[in-house]
């Protein structure tokens, strides 16, 4: 099983959600790591009425394994239904790394 798959596997079971995507962009930045840097669009119910913070600390104790090894940098936009729609699912694009 690749890490993407891991990772999406465990993040549908723990927060069955209404949309997800999980972008490989290790390509982006400089290093020889090929599952390093991601970018995680994730929609469900269970973050509503959830402030931020408390979103990222459900996906960080989810992904705890996978953050503490193979995982160097995760962007999260983390979003409920609502939220999802009310911005008509537009998300800001990954920066280009500097170092590259």
């Amino acid at each position: 099983m690749t890490l993407e798959q891991q990772i999406t596997d465990k993040l549908r079971q723990h927060f069955q959600p209404e949309h997800l995507e999980l972008i490989n962009e290790s390509h982006m930045h400089a290093g020889p790591a090929t599952d390093s840097h991601f970018n995680l669009i994730l929609v469900s119910d269970s973050f509503s009425g959830l402030s931020r913070v408390k979103r990222h600390q459900a996906i960080y104790r989810v992904l705890a394994d996978e953050m503490a090894g193979p995982i160097h940098a995760l962007a999260l936009h983390l979003h409920s239904p609502q939220e999802w729609q009310k911005q008509s699912g537009n998300i800001p694009a990954s920066p280009e790394c500097s170092n590259k």
